[in-house]
């Protein structure tokens, strides 16, 4: 049996990425998987690679910053399944951000990314999470990163916008541990893939060179910590921030 199994599970973000990973890892292990994905033509994409894969995947078009957006993906999904099991707050503006100072960081910028990556990460949860409560059961894992543990330069706005993730994770796993719904963070060090194409080779470096294992860090190292959290395994833990990062940080 598949850990997965009969359970229904929301992605946001995950036309490509890490997004796309967690959710063709998800489906593999046999949840109905929900592609929640601003880009239309990425998101169908995804769900029709899982679904030629033997899974079972739905996109719907989301902005997660979006109130009315969100609730829609949460009412559709509903509609659809009956049962939300899992979300995966995923979604988040990364490939954009780095080199500037705080100085240098413009306005707009910054309020896009706090809108996507903070508010995006709220309204996700508050779209989805009263169906777990109606239910008594469910599980959120939001994803933050190993930059807001150790303070990574010229990336204020982004490392900002994922500590609050980790904070908000603690708070909600307090408000929605009487109704059984467990809220856990993964923090993923960086991972070579399409959304981190233009950060310099020698960030990569930095980072293989600092971490205990001394390795680059690939998708398939980051998904099977999202499972666990999402699956049975993981019923007693929550409010936690769990680092996948090869040991570059340590707590």
């Amino acid at each position: 049996m598949n850990r997965h199994d009969g359970q229904s599970i929301i992605i946001t973000g995950a036309g490509r990425g890490l997004g796309r990973a967690y959710a063709e890892r998800l489906a593999s292990e046999g949840a109905r998987v929900g592609i929640a994905e601003i880009d239309p033509i990425r998101g169908e994409e995804a769900a029709v690679a899982i679904r030629n894969a033997g899974g079972d995947a739905t996109f719907f078009a989301t902005d997660v910053s979006s109130p009315d957006s969100a609730e829609a993906m949460a009412g559709f999904f509903i509609s659809r399944w009956d049962r939300i099991d899992g979300l995966v707050a995923n979604a988040a503006i990364a490939d954009s951000v780095g080199g500037a100072t705080y100085q240098e960081i413009d306005v707009d910028e910054w309020d896009r990314l706090m809108a996507v990556n903070v508010r995006g990460t709220w309204l996700s949860c508050r779209a989805v999470a009263p169906h777990m409560e109606g239910r008594g059961s469910g599980s959120i894992v939001t994803i933050g990163s190993d930059t807001a543990m150790w303070g990574s330069p010229r990336l204020l706005h982004y490392v900002s916008s994922k500590g609050a993730v980790m904070a908000f994770t603690r708070a909600l796993a307090r408000e929605l541990g009487g109704a059984g719904v467990r809220v856990n963070c993964v923090a993923p060090g960086l991972v070579r893939n399409e959304a981190t194409a233009g950060v310099p080779e020698d960030k990569y470096a930095w980072n293989i060179a600092n971490r205990a294992l001394g390795r680059e860090s690939a998708e398939v190292d980051v998904v099977g910590t999202v499972s666990f959290l999402l699956s049975d395994d993981a019923a007693f833990i929550t409010g936690q921030t769990i680092v996948v990062d090869g040991g570059l940080v340590l707590h």
